[in-house]
């Protein structure tokens, strides 16, 4: 799948019926309730003596807390039972669900309307485990972050049908609601037709015996997320978007009537906008990342989401003197193009964002834990949520305007991003590598296939730059640690990057025979943990472009630790800045910017095999004539 887009699962049986379940299922959510969040916003209705900005922040708290009730028994029937099968079920559900919608919403009961909501939330929570622990038994590793950003773009497609679905229908005939009600039992009805076609999904966990103690249940699979210290930094990642992204959404109504003195169709745009710009975002991770799991992509997405709430405060910092009735006066107002980029661009970077941190827990999670681990991030992302809705109630009674929240969003973003990237330097290093590979150099990557997927490996490379360790972080996409001589790990600035990266600082013997066996200590241990460890067997950079002499280093490990060996060489990268290529020392000016780098990896070596003599022909051969 590598070698294709995306789209073609669009055409395949094990996706498609799948996509379209869940894309009808997130259309209807938004059909309902972007209906009944006009109906209250701009007709002045008020339920249990609350305004229409205290109704949306109340109505998003009532649909998410189901997932954090009841998450824990979601993700243990996912687990448990066929898949398909309960697809269908959950569609049934929806179905029921809307005829009592569309009775509601024709009688005015907007108390029963609340209630309906909450049930939806329920019917989501059930469907949460089932759709993403779907996707990594059918689709391949290498499909996995296409087919999360289909998933991703075609919800927030749904968002943006609904917003339109729900808008205009209320809009077409306000004093009743029956062509609202219509359409969602209409589209609950498609969807379970949909789901009747979902290709058969082997349980993965049979035997299992369901708790439905949900507090004590949620403690055991919140255990289960928390077994992998990186997939529960992702999914804390994925939450405090989720705490993000709800906080900034449910204020757009409000923002709408009081900041930018529109109505409906101007909050149906702004909405609109963030929705595509989500979906952009998620279709262009896949060419982005290069159809793998890019966790570089997670930085960028969460430099993009603050700048960019910080600038929605500056394009319409206090209410607009002139009102808005249609989208056209709007967009000719000044300033509004800015807040419609804004918004979009927002969205854009929650999809580079998100898509990765999701691919990822699906990839790294135990498959027989997935579902619950998978309830065990809804469990979070709706305490996240709920907190979200209580901090935007409190920041807002506390006097500030919707505006000043945004700016409040922007700087938590930007101390959390700073903390969690701090807890996992993997996401710093693979941001600063994809940084260096896409303004920098084109690197090429060959016979990524010889990395194996799991269990420890040695990487050995010829020695060309002081990029080689982020030209190799970009080709490999397991995290790997680096043996570096230790007067280049103590340069300054790149000294930081090295201890982030967990780099091994190592010397001869003559120089500091401690420091030397304290590296093939860390060395070994690495690998003992089942991690790659790469490392640079000619000691140091080379000054003339050569490969040098590998030293007997590498035998010692392979002796201790008997793994395989994986030959890699670097092409192209002589002559350019960060080489010695200028008499021995690195370049006083830039030179041979937007290279093309190729980086081939050559087939593993296995232990008994292993001579320093023996790696550095092989690298020698991979490398050619190409310095």
């Amino acid at each position: 799948m590598s070698d294709q887009n995306q789209f073609r699962l669009l055409g395949q049986r094990r996706f498609a019926p799948f996509f379209l379940t869940q894309f009808l299922g997130a259309l209807n959510d938004n059909i309902f309730r972007n209906g009944l969040v006009i109906l209250v916003t701009f007709q002045g209705v008020l339920v249990a003596g609350m305004n229409h900005s205290e109704l949306a922040n109340v109505a998003g708290a009532l649909f998410i807390l189901p997932f954090f009730l009841f998450s824990a028994t979601a993700g243990q029937l996912a687990d448990k039972y066929e898949k398909s099968m309960l697809m269908r079920r959950i569609k049934l559900l929806e179905i029921t669900l809307m005829i009592i919608a569309a009775i509601a919403f024709a009688s005015g009961s907007y108390v029963a309307l609340l209630l309906v909501l909450f049930l939806m939330g329920c019917q989501s929570t059930l469907f949460g485990p089932v759709k993403y622990a779907y996707l990594p038994q059918q689709l391949a590793s290498d499909e996995l972050i296409g087919g999360n950003a289909l998933v991703e773009a075609g919800t927030y497609i749904a968002i943006i049908l609904g917003l339109i679905v729900g808008g205009a229908t209320v809009a077409l005939n306000p004093d009743s609601q029956v062509l609202l009600g219509g359409s969602l039992v209409a589209v609950a009805v498609i969807g379970y037709l949909a789901s009747r076609r979902v290709p058969t999904t082997t349980a993965v966990d049979p035997g299992l015996s369901i708790k439905w103690n949900a507090w004590s249940e949620t403690w055991r699979i919140v255990g289960y997320a928390r077994e992998r210290r990186d997939v529960f930094l992702a999914i804390l990642g994925i939450s405090w978007f989720w705490f993000f992204g709800s906080a900034m959404t449910l204020q757009l109504p409000a923002y709408t009537l009081v900041i930018l003195n529109g109505n409906e169709s101007i909050t149906t745009a702004l909405l609109v906008s963030f929705a595509i710009g989500v979906g952009l975002g998620s279709l262009l991770c896949e060419r982005m990342s290069g159809h793998r799991i890019e966790l570089g992509l997670v930085p960028f997405g969460s430099i993009g989401l603050s700048l960019f709430a910080i600038d929605l405060y500056f394009a319409q910092p206090i209410a607009a003197l002139t009102s808005v009735t249609s989208i056209g006066e709007f967009i000719s107002r000044p300033g509004s193009l800015r807040v419609l980029a804004d918004v979009l661009l927002l969205g854009a970077f929650g999809g580079f964002y998100s898509v990765p941190l999701y691919a990822l827990i699906q990839q790294r999670s135990e498959r027989k834990h997935l579902s619950r681990i998978i309830a065990a991030n809804n469990i979070i992302n709706a305490l996240f949520m709920v907190i979200a809705s209580l901090l935007s109630i409190a920041v807002l009674g506390a006097g500030f305007s919707i505006p000043e929240l945004f700016i409040v969003l922007a700087l938590l973003n930007a101390a959390v991003a700073i903390y969690i990237y701090t807890l996992l330097p993997e996401f710093l290093m693979r941001f600063l590598a994809w940084i260096v590979v896409n303004t920098i150099y084109r690197v090429r990557p060959s016979g990524i296939e010889n990395i194996p997927d799991k269990g420890p490996a040695i990487v050995v490379c010829n020695h060309v730059s002081y990029m080689d360790p982020i030209v190799l972080l970009a080709s490999v996409r397991r995290p790997m640690r680096f043996v570096m001589y230790y007067k280049i790990f103590q340069l300054p600035f790149l000294r930081f990057l090295f201890q982030q990266a967990r780099a091994i600082p190592i010397a001869s013997a003559r120089e500091d025979e401690h420091l030397m066996n304290e590296a093939f200590e860390k060395v070994d241990a690495e690998l003992a943990a089942g991690n790659i460890v790469c490392i640079f067997p000619e000691g140091g950079i080379t000054n003339d472009g050569e490969v040098q002499r590998f030293r007997p280093g590498i035998e010692r490990v392979i002796a201790n630790r008997p793994v395989p060996v994986v030959p890699v060489a670097l092409q192209n990268l002589w002559g350019s800045w960060f080489s010695r290529s200028s008499g021995g020392k690195i370049r006083k000016f830039p030179r041979r910017f937007f290279v093309k780098v190729p980086v081939v990896i050559g087939e593993p070596v296995m232990p008994g095999d292993v001579t320093a003599a023996k790696l550095e022909l092989l690298v020698r051969t991979l490398r050619g004539d190409r310095r």
